[in-house]
């Protein structure tokens, strides 16, 4: 039975006419309900009904169900209504698997100084979202032929970093795909129930253009390029289709870095704001507070408006994150061990 809110029902001894008393601030369902129920009452008994008790009792009850049935057709919009759902937010982490020593600044930062070094950080992130997703920005690497000849060390698989903050591999539900370099994309097929996001153009680019005479597939290896595409064919993969565009409820992701083809960064919203995760699309803080483009992109240019538009999206700019710089596990050093909650 549907109860108006804030009202007290009753049924009328003398007339059998339904009765309310309001407790409270007016209910529209109430007020059309009553409306309705002032037009079509009973009038007094005539006569012949007084001296005939059962007819009489016939039309009360005939009156009473028609009211109700008039109650439940007004309220039933109101009852069956959804709510709506609050929006989701997420907790950000930087997961460390592996430094890569000694690496050219110059290789990171237009115009640093050549003989200028840094411990490259090695990381993913994550997202554990209040609506129950867990997503990852980026899978890292882990396959030998691409781990072969590279000097990295503290080097763990991706997926056992989540192990760190109680997951495991099994329970990350997306995964956003930045771009396509061995160092982001290797470990997507380590996430056997993960939708992978990546945009539409860089999938199309890489798996084609880019290996056509005058290409570019610098840094891309060609066994990740085939596991993508045998993850499409078996429904694992989301094609994301250009510019500002929410893939999921709290995350939103952006063009225009061109560290690759079409390379993406993501917008998260957190309960501290929105935290930008920038991957390569900016390297370093350096990148920010120099305004210096990245050293490898497609169109530097381009990149500068990309890192101008993070301070814009960004609710503060130590929530933008680069894509290799050490220094974000010394701003956020909490929790620790290879972990930063970026808060």
């Amino acid at each position: 039975m549907f109860i108006v809110p804030n009202t007290k029902m009753n049924l009328s001894p003398f007339t059998g006419d339904v009765m309310f008393r309001s407790y409270g601030a007016p209910n529209i369902g109430a007020l059309r309900f009553y409306k309705h129920f002032t037009a079509t009452r009973f009038k007094p008994y005539p006569q012949t009904l007084k001296s005939n008790p059962e007819r009489r009792r016939d039309l009360v009850m005939r009156q009473f169900l028609i009211t109700l049935a008039t109650f439940i057709v007004v309220m039933l919009p109101f009852s069956a209504r959804p709510e709506t759902p609050a929006p989701a937010t997420y907790e950000v982490y930087a997961l460390s698997y592996a430094v890569y020593p000694s690496f050219p600044v110059s290789g990171l930062v237009a115009g640093a100084e050549k003989d200028r070094k840094i411990d490259l950080q090695m990381m993913v992130w994550l997202l554990k979202g209040s609506n129950g997703r867990n997503v990852l920005v980026d899978a890292g690497c882990y396959h030998e032929s691409v781990l072969k000849g590279k000097p990295m060390t503290n080097v763990t698989k991706p997926s056992d970093t989540l192990a760190k903050i109680g997951l495991s591999a099994a329970d990350i539900t997306d995964v956003v795909i930045t771009h396509m370099h061995w160092d982001h994309a290797d470990g997507m097929d380590l996430f056997p129930k993960a939708k992978i996001w990546i945009q539409k153009d860089e999938y199309s680019y890489y798996t084609g253009a880019a290996w056509q005479p005058g290409g570019q597939h610098g840094g891309i290896d060609r066994d990740d390029v085939v596991a993508l595409v045998k993850l499409n064919m078996q429904n694992q993969v989301s094609l994301v289709d250009g510019d500002d565009r929410e893939i999921i409820d709290g995350i939103r992701v952006y063009t225009g870095g061109r560290h690759t083809f079409a390379s993406q960064y993501a917008g998260v919203r957190t309960a501290s704001g929105t935290v930008v995760i920038a991957s390569d699309n900016m390297y370093l803080y350096e990148n920010l507070q120099k305004h210096a483009p990245i050293a490898q992109t497609f169109d530097a240019d381009s990149n500068l408006r990309a890192q101008d538009r993070m301070k814009q999206i960004a609710s503060r700019l130590d929530l933008i994150v680069p894509g290799h710089d050490p220094e974000v596990f010394v701003k956020f050093p909490k929790p620790g061990n290879g972990v930063a909650r970026i808060q």
